[in-house]
């Protein structure tokens, strides 16, 4: 594994863990913040791909 997939990895589990977190604060709802989690994880590794390739 390359320092750049370790890196953008890193990122989207950093920020969708982080999205989960607030969705399940606002909404206090375990299945919508996994999902909102995973969702953010998904488009954040596509975009740091984009913006760092």
């Amino acid at each position: 594994m390359t320092q750049r997939t370790a890196l953008i990895l890193f990122m989207a589990v950093a920020l969708g863990v982080g999205m989960g977190v607030l969705t399940f604060l606002v909404n206090r709802s375990y299945p919508g913040a996994v999902i909102a989690g995973v969702l953010a994880a998904g488009a954040c590794t596509k975009g740091l791909d984009n913006l760092i390739g």
